[in-house]
């Protein structure tokens, strides 16, 4: 995998430290001087790229750039609750759990749930979103508000699959995974595996990085796994969807746009 980087000259120290980060995880970076890093700039330059500046490593394309912005998601978090959200029903997040999120996405799921109280370990295994996940864990540090929740999220560079069967492998178990794949298949009655509509600008993005006609796992080949190593399992998914590896639910929390499916292992 190549992958420009463009920079302007006073950003070449950060540049340079993104490419050996990145040629450590097996990713060649063609560092790129531009003179201006704006919106003309990224309009005609619509390839995928990355770019750095004083905020930190970003994705770019087709005239849009991103990064995991941890810090805009800090009111919601202050509005959320245990009772208020759905997902804290779903994931007992009350009690603390020990959670992996095995589809680590841009990390804000584990976000919300790290602020209601459980120690998230976070996978990833694309080595430019895990790149873009740990520059925002480490400015989230540096905030008033978010440095306390990001001391429970520990960020994993692996791929899950090779780390829930390495779980099994050494017996550790966990409360809870969580599992939200990026490409969920609709029901049946409709068209399989459709867009929506509109996808925000990151999630736009991100599909450009991890194509879903690609090697994405849409998830099916984790839920076996997962229930191995997990006490409860929590799928996230449209309310359309259908059952993730075709398996039925043992009980489900349903909201407008989204519901959790949750597979319980009682004998453990």
């Amino acid at each position: 995998m190549v992958m420009p980087l463009f920079f302007i000259a006073s950003d070449l120290k950060s540049a340079q430290h993104y490419q050996q980060i990145l040629l450590e995880r097996g990713v060649d970076i063609n560092l790129c001087e531009v003179e201006q890093l704006n919106a003309r700039f990224f309009r005609q330059h619509p390839e995928l790229a990355l770019c750095a500046d004083e905020q930190g490593l970003w994705l770019c394309a087709n005239g849009m750039k991103m990064q995991p912005d941890w810090k805009a998601e800090v009111p919601r978090l202050k509005r959320a609750s245990l009772k208020s959200e759905m997902i804290a029903r779903a994931c007992q997040l009350g009690e603390a759990p020990q959670l992996i999120d095995a589809t680590a996405g841009l990390g804000h799921d584990s976000l919300l749930m790290a602020h209601l109280g459980a120690h998230v370990t976070l996978l990833e295994r694309h080595p430019i979103l895990f790149t873009l996940l740990e520059d925002a864990h480490n400015q989230a540090k540096q905030d008033p508000f978010l440095s306390k929740i990001v001391e429970r999220i520990q960020l994993i560079f692996s791929d899950s699959s090779d780390y829930l069967q390495a779980c099994i492998q050494h017996h550790q178990q966990v409360n809870v995974i969580y599992l939200d794949p990026m490409f969920p298949q609709r029901d049946q009655h409709q068209n399989t595996i459709k867009k929506q509509a509109q996808v925000k600008k990151q999630m736009q993005l991100l599909h450009l990085l991890l194509p879903e006609h690609g090697e994405m796992d849409l998830g099916d080949s984790l839920l076996p796994l997962a229930q191995q190593v997990a006490q409860r399992v929590i799928v996230k998914r449209p309310r359309h969807a259908v059952f993730l590896n075709q398996q039925t639910p043992d009980h489900q929390w349903l909201g407008d746009a989204c519901r959790f499916d949750a597979y319980f292992q009682l004998s453990m």
